[in-house]
């Protein structure tokens, strides 16, 4: 019996910047990338992504999620709009297609843009952990104590 094939990674990168915008046609647009230090309450910020999806995985439904991990690792929670404990979190499901005339094999791109309002975080370290289709990537950040 010949082994089973492994499923191709998802690659993909992860990137903080302040305001982030992916257009229909795949262009990841980004405003303040690249932050690794902020205050408190935070500014608004963003997760881009920029994947690459193997040819063999094209048409496939692919689970999309980001969480900000406290420097324990726990997943940070705050108030939600109705009071109650919510974690910072989101989610998503990402299909792409394969275009007409992409040679066989090629990586087919994707861009991803998840925004988030100010949050008031306490001084620390702070990591968004992004997982797609189970691979996964994570930025860290630290926010400084209020002088």
């Amino acid at each position: 019996m010949a082994p089973l094939m492994e499923t191709p990674p998802v690659d993909f990168k992860l990137i903080l910047c302040e305001a982030a915008h992916a257009d229909p046609v795949g262009t990841l647009h980004m405003l303040g990338a690249g932050w690794s230090i902020t205050g408190t309450p935070t500014g608004p910020q963003a997760l881009a992504l920029l994947i690459k999806v193997p040819w063999d995985r094209a048409n496939e439904r692919l689970p999309l999620a980001v969480e900000l991990l406290s420097e324990d690792g726990h997943p940070v929670v705050l108030s939600g709009p109705d009071g109650a404990p919510t974690p910072v979190r989101a989610e998503a499901v990402l299909e792409v297609g394969r275009p007409v005339g992409v040679a066989k094999g090629s990586p087919l791109d994707a861009s991803f843009a998840i925004n988030f309002g100010s949050l008031p975080l306490t001084a620390g370290r702070y990591q968004w952990k992004a997982e797609i289709a189970g691979d996964q990537q994570s930025e860290s950040f630290t926010v400084r104590p209020t002088p």
